[in-house]
Formats: C-alpha cells, sequence, structure tokens
C-alpha cells in the first residue's frame, strides 16, 4: 500500500479547511497508509515570530525531514503551509525524493488577502502582478502594510527560486478554482492543476425531521460570509432566521439578536448539531461575496436534504443548479436576496419536497465519501 504522509498546519480559528483535512485523512486509511504531522499557528508575539520566519523556517524542515526518515512516504499530501512551517517543507520534501500534492483552499499563492476580497468586493489585482503592491497598500492582509509586505514577499521569493514549481500536483476544489489559478501569474504548467471536489461525512440519510419555518445560516462570521447584508434581509422580513458559527462578527450578531426577534444566534455546534439543524430548517442561506473555493456547508446542507439559497459567485455557481437544488441570488444584492426568499416561500410544498430530494441525489451523486476513492487513486498514481 502507498504510504500517504499528511501535513497540515491548524488555523487559530477552526474553519472548514480543517474540517476537511480530518475527514480525508479517515477515508485514506481506508486504502492507504497515513501518517499526519500537524503545525499550529500561535497567537500573539510568537505567532508574529512564526510568521517572520515562516520565508525560511528551518525548525520546521527539520522536523518534516525527520518525519520523512522515520516514515519514508510514497506522497505528501499538503494542505495549509500558512504560516508555522513555510514553504520549505515542499523544497525539504523534493529534496529527499518524495513526491508534493497541495491542496488549494484559498487564494494566498495569488493574493496575500487569501480571498480575492477586500472591504466588501472582489479584489483581483494581484493575480497578474509580478508584485502586489497594490494589495501591500490597501493592508488586504490583516490591515497591515508590514504584514501584507512579508506575506506577498514570501510568495514571490519562493515563486522566484521555484518553490512552487516543485509541487508535483495541485487540487483546485472546483472548476471555477481552477481557471482563477491557471490564469493566473503563477505560470505553473496547466497539467500540474486538477479538478477534485470537496466531501461530506455528515450523516446521510433521506428520513428526515419535520421541516420548520425558520431560515438557516451557518459559517464563520466574517465579512465575506455575507454576514451583515443576511441580518439587513431579515430585519424587514417576516420570516425567522438561525445562525451558527464563531468569527469577528458575533457581536454584531448577538446585538442584532437582541433588536429583532426573528433572529437567533446558536453560536458554534457540534457536527451531530450541524446536522440536525440541517434536517429541521427551511433551507440553507449561503450569501458568500467572496469566490469561494468549495462551501463545504453547501454540501452538509445537501447531504441532509437540505435545499441552499446561495449567491451565484466562486464555487456556489456550480455546486447550486438554479431551481433544482435551490436557487441563486445576486452577489451583494439585499433585495435580490429578499426576492428569492420570497419565491422560496411561494413555492409549493411538493415543489420544495422535490428539490430537497434533488439535493440528496446531488450529494449522492458527487460529493459522498465513496465517489472520493477515484480522484485519490488518479492524483497519487500520477505524482509518481
Amino acid at each position: 500500500m502507498l504510504k500517504i504522509l499528511v501535513i497540515h498546519t491548524n488555523y487559530t480559528q477552526r474553519g472548514g479547511e480543517d474540517t476537511v483535512v480530518e475527514q480525508e485523512m479517515e477515508l485514506l486509511k481506508n486504502n492507504y497508509v497515513v501518517d499526519f504531522l500537524c503545525f499550529k499557528n500561535n497567537p500573539g508575539i510568537k505567532g508574529l515570530f512564526q510568521f517572520l520566519i515562516s520565508i525560511w523556517n528551518i525548525k520546521s524542515s527539520k522536523i518534516v525531514k525527520k518525519k520523512i526518515k522515520d516514515f519514508n512516504p510514497d506522497v505528501i499530501h499538503l494542505h495549509n503551509w500558512h504560516f508555522a512551517s513555510g514553504p520549505i517543507i515542499i523544497r525539504t520534501a523534493k529534496k529527499l525524493g518524495v513526491s508534493v500534492v497541495h491542496t488549494l483552499h484559498n487564494y494566498r499563492l495569488i493574493c496575500p488577502s487569501g480571498t480575492l476580497f477586500y472591504r466588501d468586493s472582489l479584489f483581483l489585482d494581484s493575480m497578474h502582478k509580478t508584485f502586489p503592491w497594490k494589495a501591500v497598500q490597501k493592508k488586504v492582509y490583516k490591515n497591515s502594510t508590514a504584514l501584507t509586505f512579508w506575506l506577498a514577499f514570501i510568495v514571490w521569493f519562493h515563486k522566484m527560486i521555484g518553490t512552487w514549481k516543485m509541487i508535483d500536483k495541485y487540487i483546485c476544489l472546483t472548476a471555477s478554482s481552477f481557471k482563477l489559478f491557471t490564469s493566473s501569474g503563477l505560470n505553473i504548467n496547466q497539467d500540474k492543476f486538477i479538478i477534485k471536489p470537496n466531501f461530506s461525512t455528515l450523516e446521510t440519510n433521506t428520513k428526515h425531521l419535520q421541516r420548520e419555518n425558520h431560515f438557516l445560516f451557518i459559517g464563520r462570521l466574517v465579512e465575506e460570509k455575507g454576514v451583515r447584508l443576511l441580518i439587513k434581509a431579515f430585519e424587514n422580513l417576516p420570516y425567522n432566521l438561525k445562525i451558527v458559527g464563531e468569527g469577528p462578527l458575533k457581536n454584531y450578531v448577538l446585538n442584532s439578536a437582541k433588536v429583532f426577534s426573528n433572529i437567533l444566534y446558536l453560536g458554534s455546534l457540534n457536527k451531530e448539531d450541524i446536522s440536525l439543524e440541517l434536517k429541521k430548517a427551511n433551507a440553507l442561506i449561503f450569501p458568500s461575496t467572496w469566490l469561494e473555493p468549495f462551501g463545504l456547508v453547501i454540501i452538509e446542507a445537501f447531504s441532509n436534504g437540505c435545499a441552499v439559497l446561495s449567491t451565484n459567485i466562486g464555487a456556489p455557481e456550480v455546486l447550486i443548479e438554479d431551481c433544482k437544488n435551490g436557487f441563486h441570488f445576486k452577489t451583494n444584492d439585499e433585495k435580490d436576496l429578499i426576492s428569492v426568499l420570497q419565491k422560496w416561500e411561494s413555492l409549493e410544498l411538493q415543489q420544495k419536497t422535490a428539490m430537497r430530494e434533488w439535493a440528496f441525489k446531488t450529494f449522492i451523486e458527487k460529493y459522498s465519501p465513496v465517489k472520493q476513492d477515484y480522484y485519490f487513486s488518479k492524483i497519487y498514481s500520477d505524482t509518481r
């Protein structure tokens, strides 16, 4: 059996990427010998030091080198390298003759923002620039000129010395992400990119609870997820909204829930409770305003027979088939969101049921765990 070493750097605030890594690890164990090397981003001064040395982190290189010698992997599957490990671990692996696969969960390689998003709008200026000076000027990373410059310099430096070209295969999560990376200024052969969608391991059955009359939002409480737009829309609607998640906008959500009786904040929920909420919800709302590389909660909704009302940008444009397993609405358009909510509510129960069944069918046919074996087999065999 092939031996796969999965390497990931945990975020200080847990997100969908961390969930994906855990799910993939468990699935890989069915067909491969798997080991895991996890780095951790520290907060505060320690985190700043990690970030500063991430351009050439000798310590992380030594850790990876030792792991490779102990485990002797055939392939390294790299997820997040920012910032506790740094890109040097790619060079370490290749120097020791190990193939490297890298899943692109964000857009950090083509913009220091990581999201192609700045102040409520798409920001694509960095994609084709030799160096993203405009991104530095706008402080797109943590609202800091210095931190944005340093992250941009790290990516640029490793581009100049050929680190990114050393990677044997890049995994894009959707066709939209594939197009962005292959048309960018990375200048990496298109043949190195492959599309492999995420999957869900939430409970999957067609016996759902009685649907309630509230809508549901699940996600990080940040600007690019469209949280403010969502709440503003419901301030003027007779419909109920439940919000699940943590993030910088938590206080904004809490204050809104105090003022408006139709908005309820549930905080952070575990996997089982999320599944339960998706089974009960009228529909999931996904108002993201950035170019989502995927959107794991969408297929988690599908796995629980929950239709999704989403913006028509990035991965959701592909994941959601308009009028089949959900509806699209225009990005950053409160009026269009309200219109789509009203459109959904105007449907007969039979029509809603048909769309929910199509959502579950979409999951089974495209995003269930059993579909992943083919992808991994092809990806890993192509790198050797």
